[in-house]
């Protein structure tokens, strides 16, 4: 009894050292504003869906700079242009890590995806791979025919449902998905899934994936901040969803890569010329370093371009019709534009975009008001430093709240409401829109994704005439994730306009 007595009063005498010496240090450092909070927990039981609006509340309550606890955690909370920019400019290299997130490590492969792995040699590759495959200017000029043949797909087939003289109402969320979705494989690995058909089980599939890890992970997932013994009840659930949909999605990417391959093997013995997808490339590269380039370090590549290449269009996409139903005048003046730059001979092309200013200032009010990640992705801070004046630990999480920055009063007129005007005015510089991020892990599909929204866009206000499916307007309520899709998929009323009738049936 001694003995025991003797390592309990031990264990507490050197607890309350530990506190006192983290009560001190903690006394010496400026610390961000932090609400109060609870032991273990934090300020978890504050926290609401979706995750982004709850945190900007927050911010206007407490200012642009917050430091919150989830769980054991500590995060940084960023809600301004200013300080966003000394975080991912001035302390570029310091948060240039992503934080091990359990709901993470299915989906990533173990934290090796370009979207999560920390920033070093292998991610560097992975993003240069990326680069001179997929995204570099030459490679988008490239596969510029790709975005146009699956744009005039869609127009094609809108114009065989539709009634010539009669609105009909079809659901767009799907169709938008399906073309990037399309757009994405083609590059990556010469196929497509979506076409005449309702589409391949296994893409409809994928997008169900892709969906339940952006809706199930990230910083809205409670489990991933307690104590395991805690942790564990909240992510149990998650983990077995996430764990489902990894299994379905690897078999899917697995069997991308080895029918390539194939086919490579029968072009080789037929002495074809050999393709110039992404794929191919990987392929070729990993016949001379087979461990570099390995099947899983082309699905953990494959996983990323996927998922962010076809949420990031089809949702803006979408979000911009919803904004022009909502303001038919914004929606005629686009119109016009494109009418009196392109015609009604031919439908446009990625060369016209240049060319309609107005177009582009309705996808950058797009994004403002519906940033794709409105927290960006989260940052891990590599080692101490300073933001903002504040003294921040290694080990801090920080999330920049893009959706907060992009409605900040301070330096937006009319912040809530769309203007694409605003653009055209120079209201918003480059450091105010943050809708792919700043600095070293800024996100490299920028460039596809204009190239992509604005075509699309584009073709569908220059081919059809559209209107809500009642006098209310389109519902706006955002769903919760990582990305921030509509809660409720967009549906209206589509008609070919008469003057485009000539022209759409020639597709």
């Amino acid at each position: 009894m001694e003995t025991i007595s003797i390592f309990t009063y031990g264990a507490l005498f050197l607890l309350f050292l530990q506190l006192t010496k983290r009560l001190f240090v903690s006394s010496q450092k400026k610390l961000p504003p932090s609400p109060p909070s609870l032991p273990i927990i934090g300020h978890l039981h504050h926290l609401k869906k979706p995750l982004h609006q709850f945190l900007a509340r927050l911010s206007a309550q407490h200012g642009p700079i917050l430091l919150l606890r989830f769980g054991t955690r500590p995060v940084l909370v960023v809600s301004s242009a200013a300080l966003a920019e000394e975080c991912l400019t001035t302390n570029d290299i310091v948060f240039a890590n992503r934080p091990r997130l359990p709901s993470f490590s299915l989906s990533s492969y173990n934290y090796t995806n370009l979207a999560t792995a920390n920033y070093g040699p292998g991610w560097r590759e992975m993003r240069r791979i990326a680069m001179i495959e997929a995204l570099s200017g030459h490679r988008l000029a490239f596969f510029e025919d790709v975005r146009a043949e699956e744009a005039r797909d869609l127009a094609r087939r809108l114009f065989r449902e539709s009634g010539v003289r009669d609105f009909t109402r079809v659901e767009l969320k799907s169709r938008l998905y399906g073309l990037a979705m399309n757009v994405m494989l083609r590059v990556m690995v010469g196929k497509r899934y979506y076409g005449e058909e309702d589409g391949n089980e296994e893409a409809r599939r994928f997008k169900e994936m892709v969906e339940v890890t952006s809706s199930n992970a990230g910083a809205s997932n409670v489990g991933d901040f307690l104590p395991t013994a805690i942790g564990w009840f909240f992510r149990l659930s998650v983990e077995r969803r996430l764990a489902r949909m990894h299994s379905y999605r690897d078999r899917f990417l697995q069997g991308l890569v080895d029918e390539r391959r194939r086919k490579r093997r029968v072009e080789e013995e037929q002495g074809r010329s050999a393709s110039k997808t992404m794929l191919d490339a990987i392929l070729s590269m990993q016949k001379d370093q087979p461990d570099q380039y390995s099947d899983t370090f082309i699905k953990s590549l494959f996983v990323t371009l996927l998922a962010a290449g076809t949420d990031t269009s089809s949702n803006t996409i979408e979000w911009a019709m919803s904004l022009l139903l909502n303001n038919p005048e914004k929606l005629a003046m686009a119109r016009k534009e494109i009418d009196n730059k392109v015609g009604h001979d031919r439908i446009l092309t990625e060369s016209d975009l240049p060319n309609l200013p107005y177009l582009h200032c309705i996808i950058n009010e797009t994004l403002r008001l519906r940033p794709v990640v409105p927290l960006l992705l989260p940052h891990h801070c590599l080692e101490p430093c300073k933001v903002g004046g504040f003294d921040i630990s290694s080990g801090t999480m920080l999330m920049i709240n893009a959706y907060a920055i992009q409605r900040d009063l301070s330096i937006w007129s009319k912040p809530t409401e769309f203007i694409p005007e605003r653009f055209l005015d120079g209201e918003a510089e480059s450091g105010k829109m943050l809708p792919f991020g700043m600095g070293r892990r800024r996100c490299p599909g920028e460039g596809l994704a204009m190239r992509e929204v604005g075509l699309v866009l584009g073709t569908l206000i220059q081919g059809f005439e559209w209107r809500r499916t009642s006098s209310e307007e389109v519902d706006l309520t955002e769903g919760s994730g990582i990305t921030m899709p509509k809660a409720n998929p967009l549906e209206a009323l589509c008609m070919p306009r008469q003057i485009m009738i000539a022209t759409l049936s020639k597709l």
